[in-house]
């Protein structure tokens, strides 16, 4: 079975830096198809359309390519039940809590992010990983 990884918003919203520091990490990421979930793809919308000030019609444009690339999970009850507990268990921000739920639950070992600790291990099997350091 091939390993699954997650990708945090913020690797998708550094694909389009290409050519500063954290760029061609986040697209040669992006470019292995990660798993994302609709969160995902709803902040990164919310990025384009407010502190990128993309027009709507490129911002949505992005954001159809961004799920045609990438394995889409949606939020569900079942994950936002799940995120709760993360949320108490590891003292994470609801939001991330529901990232790593969306990660477990769709069978990832691995989540991109620099938002949360690199290294950090949750329940025994997804690790975070921050491609932008060392």
């Amino acid at each position: 079975m091939t390993a699954r990884f997650f990708a945090d918003t913020n690797i998708a919203v550094y694909t389009l830096g290409a050519t500063d520091l954290k760029g061609p990490q986040a697209l040669a990421i992006m470019r292995q198809r990660p798993v994302i979930s609709t969160q995902v793809v709803n902040e990164f919308l919310s990025v384009m359309l407010g502190k990128r000030k993309f027009e709507r019609a490129q911002a949505y444009r992005l954001a159809r390519i961004l799920m045609r690339r990438c394995d889409v999970v949606a939020v569900t009850p079942e994950i936002t039940d799940l995120s709760m507990t993360i949320g108490e268990r590891y003292q994470l921000s609801h939001w991330d809590s529901l990232i790593v739920a969306a990660a477990l639950t769709s069978g990832c070992d691995t989540l991109y992010s620099e938002d949360m600790q690199d290294g950090q291990v949750f329940e025994g099997r997804l690790t975070v990983r921050n491609p932008f350091t060392g």
